[in-house]
């Protein structure tokens, strides 16, 4: 089995498209249940239907990180608060934090899309999977956890920090696979050193999966030859729910996006139109399947591209 869901990961673009004109009309008129984008859609004529076509979505207005502060806490929440079975947070360093809410059910459709990345990268229900991430606001830690859980992998929520636990951890259950930030296993490599070990012959470990850190593709490079591994590129943010929005194949020559549940513009930052496939610009995302909190045509200030051609995994 290669795929994790292979008839939505194979998808051909005109069936996805038209799956993704179907969500966002079916999103517009949940979205149109919270404050802000009642008001802002009432005013524009927007209502379920909209959209006729995938172009059609440029006639939408953007959402900005700064419209979450705005309508800091409940303004863009689209159910009964009572629905609301977890919510996670910005540390709000620099004003109101952004906030993102979720239904038991938005839960399990992250869970899905977490453990379709790791199936993606090679992880398969027989792996020890540790989990070195912080647990709580900051959706690594809970995120991968879900995932890992709803893969089958046996799962070692070690949270982050505490070197010599963590490598104990890796000893003692044979753990094959494991997330933590790029910057935290050069140090947990040095660790390893000083104990007279190395996890290349002291350790079954076969994967690692890094993010929510920048790193360079060197630095990628100086990690699998520390751990004798292969290390996977993961991409998230928390307004997309967090971890799960994008990830490495064994091919690591990009990352897929999963567009039957998030739609995916590159536009260009000073003018906000839409670039061509290959070209630097902005990435703006939409949430298709979200119920809680839908954010439509999100500006995530990221720049990217997207790769133009097909992926040897048949995705």
């Amino acid at each position: 089995m290669n795929f994790w869901e292979e008839e939505i990961e194979t998808l051909q673009r005109p069936a996805l498209e038209k799956l993704q004109v179907e969500k966002l009309n079916n999103i517009i008129g949940i979205a149109k249940q919270s404050t802000y984008y009642q008001e802002l859609y009432n005013q524009l004529g927007i209502s379920p239907g909209f959209i006729q076509n995938i172009g059609d979505i440029t006639k939408l207005p953007f959402t900005t990180k700064q419209d979450l502060r705005n309508n800091f806490p409940w303004g863009f929440l689209a159910i009964d608060k009572k629905e609301v079975v977890r919510l996670h947070s910005s540390s709000g360093t620099t004003g109101n934090p952004t906030v993102i809410f979720h239904t038991a059910n938005d839960l399990k459709n992250w869970a899905n899309l977490m453990a379709r990345s790791l199936f993606t990268a090679g992880i398969r229900d027989t792996d020890v999977f540790q989990n070195i991430s912080g647990y709580g606001l900051f959706t690594g830690g809970l995120g991968f956890q879900y995932g890992i859980e709803r893969l089958g992998c046996l799962s070692i929520p070690a949270g982050a920090g505490n070197s010599l636990r963590q490598i104990k951890l890796m000893m003692d259950y044979g753990t094959t696979a494991a997330h933590a930030i790029p910057s935290y296993l050069t140090r947990l490599y040095d660790v390893f050193l000083s104990e007279g070990l190395d996890p290349k012959r002291d350790t079954k470990l076969h994967t690692l999966v890094i993010g929510a850190e920048p790193h360079t593709e060197e630095h990628r490079r100086k990690i699998e030859a520390m751990f004798g591994v292969k290390a996977y590129n993961s991409f998230g943010l928390s307004e997309m729910n967090g971890p799960g929005v994008a990830f490495e194949c064994v091919h690591q020559n990009g990352l897929h996006v999963w567009e039957d549940a998030y739609m995916v513009e590159i536009i260009n930052p000073d003018t906000l139109e839409p670039v061509p496939d290959g070209e630097v610009g902005e990435l703006v995302m939409t949430t298709l399947d979200r119920r809680a909190m839908p954010l439509i045509r999100y500006r995530t200030r990221d720049l990217t591209r997207i790769i133009p051609g097909d992926c040897p995994c048949g995705r």
